[in-house]
C-alpha cells in the first residue's frame, strides 16, 4: 500500500503542476481540504475511494490516472499487479485493470464485493457512462432510488454521473469488471 500512496501522491503533484493549480485551487475544485491534498501529495495520507473520486472529478481526470504508473504502449494487464483499494472492512475491493486512454476514452476496473459488501458511489463527471460486467455472483445496483439485479454473465449499463450503490446480498463473492466511458473527454 505504501507504493500506491506514493504513486497517487506523485501523480497528483504532476497533474497539479501540469494544470498550473495551487493546492488551494484544487481544494476548491474537489471539495477536499488543502491540508488533506498536501498530505496525499507528500505520500503521508491514504485517501479513501470517495476522496480519490472527488479529486479525479474535480480535476476532470480519470481515477486510474491518479493510481497508475505510466505504462508502455503494448502491455499485458494483470489484476494481481494493480494497486488495490479496499474498504467496508475488506468487503469491497477495486483496482484499475485497464488505465484510462485518451484515444479510446475509457478505463476498466476490477471490483469484488464479498457477501454483505456495499459500496456507495458519488456521481462521476458529467457524461460518463458506466458498464458493469458481472463475472460471478449476484449484484444489486441502486441507481437513483431504483434497484437493478444482475448475475454472472450479465451486464448493467447506466449513466455514471448519478448516485449509485453496489450491494452483494448473496452468499458468494460478486466479481465484476466496470468500464467507465468518458464521452466528453
Amino acid at each position: 500500500m505504501d507504493n500506491l500512496i506514493n504513486i497517487i501522491g506523485n501523480n497528483l503533484g504532476k497533474i497539479r503542476k501540469e494544470k498550473g493549480y495551487s493546492l488551494a485551487q484544487i481544494a476548491q475544485l474537489t471539495g477536499v481540504s488543502k491540508s488533506m491534498l498536501a498530505q496525499i501529495e507528500k505520500g503521508k495520507k491514504t485517501p479513501t475511494v470517495t476522496t480519490l473520486w472527488k479529486i479525479a472529478n474535480g480535476l476532470n481526470v480519470s481515477l486510474s490516472l491518479l493510481m497508475m504508473e505510466p505504462q508502455p504502449s503494448v502491455q499485458i494487464m494483470q489484476v494481481d499487479n494493480s494497486p488495490h483499494l479496499i474498504e467496508d472492512d475488506g468487503k469491497y475491493m477495486t483496482c484499475p485493470f485497464i488505465p484510462f486512454d485518451e484515444e479510446t476514452k475509457f478505463e476498466v476496473y476490477k471490483m469484488d464485493l464479498k457477501p454483505g459488501g456495499i459500496h456507495r458511489s458519488n456521481p462521476h463527471s458529467k457524461g460518463i457512462k458506466e458498464y458493469v460486467f458481472v463475472s460471478t455472483g449476484n449484484i444489486e445496483i441502486e441507481i437513483e432510488d431504483k434497484v437493478y439485479k444482475a448475475s454472472g454473465g450479465e451486464a448493467v449499463v447506466f449513466p455514471g454521473d448519478v448516485y449509485h450503490t453496489y450491494k452483494n446480498v448473496g452468499e458468494n463473492t460478486v466479481s465484476t469488471f466496470v468500464l467507465l466511458f468518458y464521452h466528453n473527454r
